[in-house]
């Protein structure tokens, strides 16, 4: 079936996304605007659309606040050269670009540009957007840059505040260029194509435990699979990825796995996720082998790229509710990446302004190829402390990377 894609934003950005997005997107774009962006949790809420793609920073925020994006989900991301096209027409008109106001765009790209384009840089006010900045906040922002600054020109990204600011400043509302259109399609077509194949891979589990269990069957219902038994008397799980994940919390609790210890003393299960059945037995076996040196009563998922995820027996409490993040040690054995490395990580996270890490990001900072880089933000992402946000365009040519969220 063709992927549909819910666009969400303001009517006009709507329009021009599924204008330049429906000659050459990956496939059905639906329009799904809004008048103000607090429906935006509404209108996601309602969406029935395989991904969602947000006309801004903005709206996807909010909805990322809101808890409702269950499926892949980008922003359409305002560059350096948007602002550019935009100061080029000011300067056309006439109008005195050296003091102006910006708003959502970050401060480095903002000098950048200007600097590159020889403008002066001195008296031009710039408000990155952070989570929790209101339209408000943005109005605010340019008339005290318009009043104590002198200001001439008020840019904004956010439709809202430029329907304000028009009636009381000059002001511009910059929109998404084409380019960054077509590219936020393409990636997130491709992460949901890669997220619908890695929920069909095959999922399955070996079950050791040291005697028979009448209650296995039971157990094991939830993971919607079958069970069976091998010939060396541990028992053979057979469900899908998308079905555990579901199950299991995104990997962060077997929900059977306590109670099989009360009724065993020592209970391993190991998980594997292949394309074949065949790599998903071995990726299994790799797992349970693995989970019986971890302790008495442990879990591990073992997936085809060399990540084990490590869930110990304690991960759910008596209620099967999953456990809080249990500090650097846990997290460093479910991703196997070292405590150091965890707290280099956790040290630029800190300080990324909630702009978010890429993966040029965590290689600049720990000295890594990017492709290690990838890999880490991958494993924290399925540990559940990272968060894919959009994409970001800065400057360079191939695909625009990814934007995580990480939270240590």
């Amino acid at each position: 079936m063709p992927l549909t894609v819910g666009v969400i934003g303001p009517e006009d950005l709507v329009r021009k996304v599924v204008a330049v997005g429906g000659q050459a997107g990956p496939g059905r774009l639906l329009p799904l605007p809004y008048r103000h962006e607090d429906e935006t949790t509404d209108v996601v809420t309602g969406a029935a659309a395989d991904a969602l793609l947000f006309t801004g920073v903005v709206p996807h925020s909010l909805a990322a606040a809101a808890g409702v994006l269950d499926r892949p989900a980008m922003y359409v991301p305002y560059s350096g050269a948007t602002l550019l096209r935009a100061l080029v027409e000011l300067l056309r008109l006439g109008h005195d670009v050296s003091r102006v106001s910006i708003d959502t765009l970050r401060r480095d790209e903002v000098l950048e540009t200007l600097t590159e384009a020889k403008l002066p840089t001195e008296h031009v006010q710039v408000l990155p957007y952070r989570p929790g900045l209101t339209s408000q906040d943005l109005v605010d922002f340019h008339l005290d840059a318009r009043d104590t600054r002198k200001s001439r020109v008020a840019i904004t990204c956010l439709g809202s505040a430029f329907h304000v600011l028009e009636h009381r400043t000059h002001a511009v509302r910059l929109a998404p260029s084409r380019h960054s259109i077509l590219a936020t399609l393409q990636a997130l077509a491709l992460a949901t194509a890669e997220r619908h194949s890695g929920d069909a891979q095959v999922a399955l589990g070996v079950i050791d435990l040291p005697g028979a269990d009448d209650r296995l069957a039971d157990d094991v219902r939830v993971l919607g699979g079958s069970l069976a038994a091998l010939p060396d008397g541990r028992r053979l799980v057979v469900t899908t990825r998308g079905v555990l994940e579901k199950a299991t919390d995104r990997f962060t609790r077997i929900p059977f796995l306590d109670g099989l210890a009360a009724r065993h003393g020592t209970a391993h299960v190991g998980f594997g996720l292949g394309r074949t059945a065949a790599e998903a037995e071995a990726l299994a076996r790799r797992a349970v082998n693995r989970a019986r040196s971890v302790g008495a009563a442990a879990g591990v998922v073992s997936m085809t790229d060399d990540v084990d995820i490590v869930i110990d027996g304690t991960a759910g409490d008596a209620d099967g509710e999953p456990a809080p993040p249990g500090g650097a040690a846990l997290l460093a054995r479910r991703t196997g990446i070292s405590p150091q490395t965890l707290d280099r990580l956790r040290e630029l996270a800190s300080g990324d302004r909630g702009e978010g890490l890429t993966a040029h990001a965590v290689a600049e900072h720990l000295s890594v190829q990017q492709r290690t880089a990838r890999r880490i933000l991958k494993r924290l992402e399925r540990a559940g402390v990272a968060v894919p946000t959009g994409i970001r365009q800065e400057g360079q040519t191939g695909r625009p990377p990814i934007v995580y969220r990480v939270r240590l």
